[in-house]
């Protein structure tokens, strides 16, 4: 985890989030969990399955309902999802990030902040907004 001696720059900041997204997206949960103070990526990844793959097999009611862990027996659906637009709060130290599914913004986003920290300060989260 990097950690900065001054307040880090929102370029900064989106670049350590675009990276931890990659990391994400290939399945590499380990080493993203690495790049940020990070919460229990569980939830994260549960919170991105609902809104969705699940959210949308909901809209085709020919499919047969997926298995309750599906979502983390094979992440490959983790391919299918992208960033969209970061949004800022005026303070500069919260974020959030837009999440996109086939193209398509989903429900979920994915919150971040910049915390201090005793040696300078690091970015922290990702909390889930619905």
């Amino acid at each position: 985890m990097r950690i900065w001696t001054e307040h880090p720059a929102q370029a900064d900041v989106e670049a350590v989030v675009r990276r931890y997204f990659r990391l994400l997206r290939a399945g590499r949960i380990p080493q993203a969990e690495q790049l940020i103070d990070h919460g229990p990526v569980r939830h994260v990844l549960k919170s991105l399955w609902a809104g969705s793959v699940e959210a949308s097999a909901e809209g085709d009611r020919a499919s047969s309902s997926p298995v309750a862990d599906e979502w983390e027996r094979d992440l490959a659906w983790l391919g299918e999802l992208d960033l969209a637009d970061f949004h800022w709060g005026d303070t500069g130290t919260h974020c959030y990030v837009e999440i996109t599914y086939r193209a398509q913004i989903i429900e979920v986003a994915l919150s971040f902040w910049v915390k201090p920290v005793a040696a300078g300060w690091v970015i922290a989260g990702p909390a889930t907004l619905w």
